[in-house]
């Protein structure tokens, strides 16, 4: 696909947003956060349901004006300049909103018109897109009795149609499958690639650490942490993490002989978490004090060790 080469000049933000507030009535949904993006990155929105990442999206993608701060989308601001930014960004939401009584094609060549490409232009662009969707031999199909992860990148593809600098993508792989989610990630980094900025918001920890270089961690509607992934890591966990497993019941009675061996020693309904630089050496010790779990497991930490630690295990809903 010919998606147009951006600047990969990092010096002015092509996203800034501070003290940015969303109210819904009396219910304030983003609470006074600040974040920038650099141009050519690909930046995440982490955070549990209700955290405010959704409402940010909107107010970025000039669909939902802001109640106070300051916001500035490719140095303009959404609520004067919304047509001029919407001309220069690609948005792909939550929720596929295609027409699916229309052809593959013709969704995209009827999205190309939007932006006042001519029947010429947007014949030639479909076929790029289809192309980079990996959609060819669905052309011509109907919408409807296509897969999820199908409907998927025709959305993404979509959202391409006008060459977009920032594509703002909101939970981009809920609900597909494995194969479906990795074949999506491919296409996001060659975009990436390109120099199209990327701004994803997601609940998938294993999606925020292949795809974005930097991230905020939204709770409750504030930002709570920001870096990259491996800083987030590095700040707020160990190296590494030791899963002992237990009868359901039995690990209560393990706590005292392990609580002195970590870093910080989470309790869950069948197994310890010990979060600790050398899990071997801690295990070998846990065994010398007559811990004697199930089952023993060592893995690296991960960016869902830091977003549990950050924003608990209680479900929000």
């Amino acid at each position: 696909m010919e998606t147009a080469l951006v600047s990969s000049d990092t010096g002015a933000p092509v996203i800034a947003g501070s003290g940015l507030v969303k109210r819904f009535a009396d219910f304030e949904a983003v609470r006074g956060i600040d974040f920038q993006v650099r141009r050519g990155e690909a930046f995440g929105f982490l955070g549990p349901n209700g955290a405010g990442k959704s409402s940010t999206m909107r107010m970025v993608s000039c669909m939902s004006p802001r109640s106070g701060g300051d916001l500035r989308v490719l140095g303009m601001d959404p609520d004067t300049h919304g047509p001029a930014i919407r001309a220069r960004i690609g948005l792909v939401p939550q929720e596929d909103n295609l027409d699916r009584e229309l052809t593959v094609r013709q969704n995209l060549h009827v999205y190309g018109r939007y932006f006042g490409l001519t029947r010429k232009q947007v014949r030639a662009k479909a076929v790029e897109l289809i192309e980079f969707a990996r959609l060819t031999d669905r052309a011509d199909h109907d919408v409807e009795p296509l897969s999820g992860g199908m409907k998927r990148r025709l959305t993404i593809a979509r959202a391409l149609v006008n060459d977009p600098e920032v594509l703002l993508l909101d939970e981009p792989t809920t609900g597909l499958d494995p194969q479906a989610r990795h074949l999506l990630w491919e296409k996001l980094f060659a975009l990436k690639q390109r120099g199209v900025t990327l701004i994803i918001t997601t609940h998938y920890m294993d999606e925020a650490e292949q795809l974005c270089d930097r991230l905020v961690v939204m709770d409750a509607g504030r930002i709570v942490a920001e870096g990259s992934p491996a800083e987030l890591i590095a700040r707020y966990v160990t190296r590494e993490v030791l899963e002992l497993r237990f009868s359901p019941g039995d690990q209560h009675g393990a706590v005292d002989s392990v609580r002195d061996l970590a870093d910080r020693v989470e309790v869950l309904p069948d197994r310890l978490l010990l979060y600790t630089t050398d899990g071997d050496a801690t295990a070998a010790r846990a065994h010398d004090r007559g811990v004697r779990p199930t089952s023993t497991l060592v893995r690296r930490s991960t960016l869902e060790d830091v977003f549990l630690r950050l924003t608990g295990r209680t479900l929000v809903e």
